[in-house]
């Protein structure tokens, strides 16, 4: 097993047994639940966690499963020896066809024991639901992709296309080491693919959430996500003794630019993949928002029938954030005393940037909209690279569409723009069209992603399972 790391790594071992067993009519469910359950239960958090020893686990399944050493690149660095991740291929034999990369981060959002219902890093069934931080983000894909390389494998399965497998931490902090933005930058023949298969897809019910949950009602494919940079607005002042104050002051400086933050609407802007988003969700809906998203995409930006539509859709805080750039303030500070004129103000803009539209641009316009040569407006490291937009190809996006309609029968499938984040920015950046697959289902609370007692519908793990499998042979037989 090839490792890219200024250390030892401890081997995992594991009984090869449950992964030997003939497989079941749903396809090896008991060795995939295995694999989930000690996936799951590895704290991979930044605080106490190791995703290196996650990805040692999952290594030692696929070497179970009959992966070579020379197959299996665990990696990380000397300044973080627990954020390693794990890169597996499974050769295809065509030689002129690129290869395909499956995607999934490994690390997750803190957890602590006191605030929750359950303990968070034990994997606790329960009506129909899986509980666990981890359980839906972003672990059920993780576990799906290393079990579909496992039984394809077994099976003796000869991929036409190569497959490549990434676990990489670091995708939930933004100030953490980032597995794929260094395998981008540092490795990137390790993961070279004409396309690469990641979380920000899925399916979304009508329910609020647990205990009701819902019916599914769309599946989408994420087509291109917004960049995400943060800005730090500054005044600065001379201070002074609070017994005498006067009008200019560092924090009202800062609050006046921050209301004019707040007022302000970037331009409206529409993609290939919002346009095709709108019409064909709006087609299902007759209702005055669905005629809205009708309109939006089907007439030009100068046009009543434009400007009417956008006015019903902001009134919707997802489809407002979908139309353009959002910057919004999240942090403040300010002050040195309760007894002293403040010195400084500062406040951190968190942006989510359409695709396209580089950080010096946004950082020029939110100079403008400021208005005051006394804000100084700086991005905050790190610099995170230019979002780009993938094309709705049909060679990617039929076959998504085509196994839907089996595996979820009378349901939509719509592309999205997510207004979130995740690591395919950076494959995007290195040239690696990235996509978010349909498949898992979430409610439309997330199934408490990032929040207290996160959870996935056993119903939707394994069919998202089934789903996600059949896709990737469909790519690749």
């Amino acid at each position: 097993m090839r490792t890219l790391l200024a250390g030892p790594i401890c081997a995992a071992l594991l009984s090869t047994s449950a992964l030997a067993a003939t497989p079941d009519p749903y396809g090896g469910e008991a060795a995939f639940r295995s694999t989930y359950k000690e996936l799951v239960e590895t704290d991979t958090t930044l605080s106490e966690g190791s995703c290196t020893l996650a990805a040692e686990r999952m290594a030692a399944r696929l070497k179970a499963a009959g992966f070579a050493d020379d197959q299996l690149t665990q990696f990380a660095t000397p300044e973080h020896p627990k954020e390693g991740g794990l890169v597996a291929v499974l050769p295809g034999t065509s030689k002129t066809e690129k290869p395909i990369l499956l995607l999934a981060h490994i690390d997750v959002v803190e957890a602590k024991r006191a605030d929750w219902t359950r303990d968070p890093f034990t994997l606790i069934e329960e009506g129909g639901y899986f509980h666990a931080r981890g359980s839906y983000d972003d672990k059920a894909m993780a576990s799906i992709w290393v079990d579909t390389m496992a039984r394809f494998r077994q099976e003796g399965f000869k991929p036409r296309r190569t497959l490549k497998l990434a676990l990489t931490c670091g995708e939930e902090t933004t100030t953490a080491f980032d597995g794929a933005q260094y395998l981008a930058q540092n490795k990137r023949d390790l993961i070279d693919a004409a396309f690469a298969l990641n979380e920000g897809g899925g399916g979304m019910t009508d329910g609020k959430g647990l205990p009701e949950g819902g019916k599914l009602i769309l599946q989408s494919i994420q087509v291109g996500e917004k960049g995400v940079q943060n800005f730090r607005l500054e005044t600065r002042n001379a201070g002074g003794h609070a017994s005498i104050p006067v009008p200019d002051n560092a924090i009202y400086q800062l609050a006046a630019a921050l209301v004019k933050l707040r007022d302000f609407d970037f331009p409206t802007e529409l993609s290939d993949t919002t346009r095709a988003f709108f019409a064909r969700t709006g087609a299902g809906r007759s209702d005055a928002m669905g005629k809205a998203m009708v309109a939006i995409a089907a007439n030009p930006a100068d046009s009543p029938a434009f400007k009417a539509a956008e006015a019903v859709l902001n009134t919707d805080r997802t489809y407002h954030s979908m139309l353009r750039t959002t910057c919004v303030a999240t942090l403040l500070d300010g002050g040195h005393a309760n007894n002293a004129l403040p010195q400084r103000a500062g406040a951190n803009i968190n942006c989510r940037i359409f695709p396209g539209h580089p950080i010096e641009e946004v950082q020029a316009l939110l100079q403008k909209v400021v208005a005051d040569a006394g804000v100084t407006v700086t991005p905050v490291p790190p610099l995170r690279p230019l979002a780009k937009t993938p094309p709705l190809d049909p060679a990617i996006v039929g076959p998504m569409e085509k196994l839907s309609a089996q595996y979820f029968p009378g349901v939509p499938v719509v592309p999205t723009m997510l207004t979130a984040a995740t690591d395919g920015i950076f494959l995007a950046a290195a040239g690696i069209p990235t996509y978010g697959v349909p498949g898992i289902w979430r409610n439309p609370d997330l199934n408490g992603a990032h929040g207290l007692n996160e959870y996935v519908e056993v119903k939707a793990l394994m069919t998202g399972r089934a789903y996600l499998y059949a896709l990737v042979k469909a790519y690749t037989k």
